[in-house]
C-alpha cells in the first residue's frame, strides 16, 4: 500500500469509529424525550433500556440506528475492499462495533455492540445475518432473556462464517467480536448462571411499550 493509500484506510478506520461511537439512545433520549436514559433503568445505552424508559418508538428508532451504524461502513468497505483485502474489510467493520462498546462521546463508556455487531454480519455475511435474527428474535419470544438471545446469536456468527467458507480474516474477527461481546455481558452470564436475571415483558399497547430487564444490547 502507498502512504495515500494507507492514509486513507486509517481515515475510513477512524470514521467508522466515530460513526460507532454516536450514542443514539443518549441523543433520541435527550433530543426527543428530554431524558438520558443512563439515568433511568439499567442505565445502559442499548436498545432495551431505551424501551424500557421510553417505549417502543424510541427503542425500535435506536435500535435501527445502531445496526445502520454497522452495516453501512462495513457494506461500503466489502463493497470496494472485498476483493483487494479482506483484512481492510474487517478492520473497518470492526471500528463501529468498537466504538458503539468504548463510545469516545461518553469517555469510553458504551452499549454491548449486539445491535451494531448484527449490522456488521448482515452487510458482510447476509445470509448468516438472517438466519441468526430469526434465531435472536425467537428465543426472546421463547425464553424472555435478551441476554440469552444476544450471546446465542453472537455465538453463532462465527459458526456460521466457517460454514459458508467465508474468508478467514472474516472468521478470525468473528470469534474475537464474540469474545469482547461477552465479555461485555459477563455480568448477564452471571445472573444466568446463578438465576437471578431478568426476564422481559413485552407490553404493547395503542402507543406505547414498556420493556423490563436487565439484558441490553
Amino acid at each position: 500500500m502507498s502512504a495515500l493509500e494507507i492514509a486513507a484506510f486509517v481515515a475510513a478506520m477512524l470514521l467508522a469509529y466515530v460513526i460507532g461511537s454516536i450514542p443514539f439512545g443518549v441523543v433520541v433520549g435527550k433530543v426527543f424525550y428530554h431524558v438520558d436514559v443512563r439515568e433511568h433503568g439499567s442505565g445502559n445505552v442499548g436498545t432495551t433500556n431505551v424501551f424500557r424508559v421510553l417505549g417502543k418508538k424510541a427503542g425500535v428508532a435506536v435500535l435501527v440506528c445502531d445496526m445502520l451504524k454497522g452495516y453501512i461502513p462495513a457494506f461500503i468497505a466489502a463493497y470496494f475492499l472485498r476483493e483487494t483485502d479482506p483484512w481492510l474489510v474487517i478492520f473497518i467493520a470492526a471500528a463501529p462495533v468498537v466504538g458503539h462498546m468504548y463510545s469516545v462521546f461518553l469517555k469510553g463508556r458504551g452499549g454491548k455492540g449486539v445491535a451494531t455487531g448484527a449490522g456488521v454480519v448482515i452487510a458482510l455475511v447476509p445470509l448468516a445475518g438472517g438466519i441468526i435474527a430469526v434465531v435472536w428474535i425467537s428465543l426472546i419470544l421463547i425464553t424472555r432473556y435478551v441476554s440469552l438471545a444476544s450471546l446465542v446469536a453472537t455465538l453463532l456468527v462465527p459458526v456460521f462464517v466457517f460454514a459458508l467458507g467465508d474468508p478467514l480474516p472474516y472468521l478470525i474477527a468473528a470469534v474475537l467480536v464474540t469474545v469482547g461481546i461477552f465479555w461485555a455481558h459477563r455480568g448477564n452470564i452471571r445472573r444466568l448462571l446463578d438465576g437471578t436475571e431478568n426476564r422481559v415483558k413485552l407490553q404493547w399497547s395503542h402507543d406505547h411499550s414498556a420493556v423490563t430487564g436487565r439484558g441490553e444490547s
